[in-house]
């Protein structure tokens, strides 16, 4: 594994499909949520709420935000209906855990999701304590990545610099406003987001990795090494 040019001491970490495997399919349960909220709130059937729910996404970049621009919805009442799941599938990940031990520097959280959402998969994968902040959608004033005013807003109130900040997301596009602010790009790869990626210009990208624990042991051993 090549070294990074220089050691980050900040570490952001998306927090969904990227420290828990894409295959805990939590999303999947949010997506059906998302659909009932929809069909609940705007009194349509389940297959008229899949297509709102869909065109709100391509056209506000989250379903969310379209109910809330076109509909007056409050953004917290949202996510606490879509985030109501079983969140069971999380397995705990003490190899994760001891990664993140090892791994030298201040540590965030940097989701699309809520505080609560975080907090509840941290606790199922026994690593909450070694973040000391969760930078979600609502510090960002409802907008979702990759919008680059959030990335700047993290920044700002964390009191990040860039050129020392490394960030891990299994998104590729999410990867690059970080990396034109000068951060390094760690991509968490899943079978999705490589097929969403075909075809996309993934130069922005340093690092790419199947396994975040994987990575995070063999950039620390390799460091140690120098």
């Amino acid at each position: 594994m090549p070294p990074m040019p220089q050691d980050p001491d900040v570490w952001l970490f998306d927090l969904d499909n990227t420290l828990y495997p894409a295959r805990c399919n939590l999303f999947a349960q949010i997506d059906v949520r998302i659909g009932r909220y929809i069909a609940e709130r705007l009194g349509v059937s389940p297959e008229e709420a899949r297509v709102v729910q869909k065109k709100y996404w391509r056209e506000h970049g989250t379903s969310m935000r379209g109910m809330m621009s076109l509909h007056g919805v409050d953004p917290r009442q949202y996510l606490a209906y879509v985030h109501d799941i079983d969140y069971s599938p999380v397995p705990a990940a003490p190899a994760l855990d001891a990664a993140l031990a090892a791994l030298p520097g201040r540590k965030l959280i940097f989701t699309a999701g809520d505080v609560a959402h975080a907090e509840k998969v941290m606790e199922r994968l026994g690593v909450a304590r070694h973040f000391e902040a969760i930078f979600d959608i609502a510090a960002g004033d409802w907008w979702p990545k990759p919008h680059r005013q959030i990335y700047e807003t993290l920044v700002k109130l964390h009191n990040v610099d860039p050129a020392r900040a490394a960030f891990a997301d299994d998104i590729s596009v999410n990867l690059k406003p970080a990396a034109d602010m000068g951060m390094r790009t760690v991509w968490v790869r899943t079978h999705e987001s490589v097929a969403r990626a075909a075809d996309s210009d993934l130069s922005h990208i340093d690092h790419q990795t199947d396994d975040l624990a994987t990575w995070l042991t063999d950039w620390v051993a390799t460091r140690s090494q120098r």
